[in-house]
């Protein structure tokens, strides 16, 4: 399981990570994403309905999962909606135990070094630096010195201008926020818009 969410991973290295007020379809959007080259969407439960939007993507084939999952009540829901992985902000055993007892990967949050190693404990298929912003592409290459095989996810504060600079650094991806899906695209169901930005973003990082 943890070999396989690594390698779709290092193949498909930007994560869409969306939070917006609407998502009229779904499967729309994650066939827009796709279109423009990225292929893993990450709902989130600060959106409202998010399971049901959760459902409607994965009941068509896209590889999308939910985040922001605080608790095993959550792990729950996703999981039973469908959801190809799980997210989580920070350390939360709960989840990581309901991920692997359904053998769904988990991508814990962390910061520091320490967290790190707690999370690679747990069992994360990934461990993702958040807020990547705090300290830059290059606390990823210090990162890789002590955990050389711990998969790392930049999240926070990455755009197309950086994001290159985090996988160089030793990222194995990335999270595309609003810069990719932006709230009011997404809620207008603006399918070219989210394309084009996808495209985009997916090309800077080919650039690195």
């Amino acid at each position: 399981m943890l070999a396989r969410a690594r390698a779709v991973l290092a193949a498909s290295p930007v994560i869409a990570v969306v939070r917006a007020p609407r998502i009229p379809d779904a499967a729309a959007l994650c066939a827009a994403l796709s279109e423009g080259g990225i292929h893993l969407t990450e709902f989130t439960f600060t959106t409202a309905d998010v399971t049901t939007h959760l459902r409607r993507a994965a009941r068509v084939g896209w590889r999308v999962g939910i985040g922001t999952v605080l608790t095993a009540e959550q792990a729950d829901r996703a999981i039973g909606a469908g959801a190809w992985f799980l997210v989580t902000p920070g350390l939360r055993p709960e989840v990581a135990r309901r991920a692997h007892a359904e053998r769904v990967p988990v991508v814990l949050g962390a910061l520091t070094p320490t967290e790190v190693l707690q999370a690679r404990e747990l069992g994360a298929a990934a461990v993702k630096i958040f807020p990547a912003r705090a300290f830059g592409p290059g606390y990823f290459k210090d990162l890789r010195g002590p955990f050389p095989d711990i998969p790392l996810v930049a999240s926070g504060g990455v755009n197309a201008g950086n994001a290159g600079e985090f996988l160089a650094q030793g990222a194995l991806a990335v999270c595309a926020g609003s810069e990719v899906v932006a709230p009011e695209a997404v809620a207008a169901g603006d399918w070219a818009e989210i394309t084009r930005r996808a495209k985009a973003f997916t090309e800077a990082c080919a650039g690195r």
